[in-house]
């Protein structure tokens, strides 16, 4: 399993507690140090089966604001995801894989659902 983690954010921190407890010891991906590449954003479209304005993107974020980006975006996955591995901020956290599925852990008993 990996799990995207931002050691700043009390979810991310929260579901890594949860994983810890449950006995799951995912790799961990610090992916504002680590970085993103759009074809790993792709994946993680995929295997969340959501659109990105759906809950991928934190629009609530000042920094879509600043980026001039709004929810009634129309841009495609492959456009989306390109901007998020250059703003990897923009990433909603944390995100756990397992195989060819993935869940948000918002909160973070969501992440439940695939371990």
């Amino acid at each position: 399993m990996l799990y995207y983690h931002n050691p700043r954010c009390s979810k991310s921190r929260q579901g890594l507690e949860l994983l810890s407890t449950s006995g799951v010891d995912p790799t961990i991906k610090e992916y504002l140090k680590e970085g993103l590449t759009k074809s790993e954003v792709l994946d993680l479209i995929k295997k969340l089966n959501i659109q990105p304005l759906d809950g991928l993107i934190r629009v609530k974020d000042a920094l879509f604001k600043d980026l001039g980006h709004s929810k009634s975006d129309t841009l495609s996955n492959d456009q989306w995801a390109d901007i998020i591995s250059k703003n990897p901020a923009l990433l909603e956290r944390p995100i756990l894989v397992s195989g060819d599925k993935a869940e948000i852990g918002r909160p973070p008993e969501n992440l439940r659902k695939i371990i």
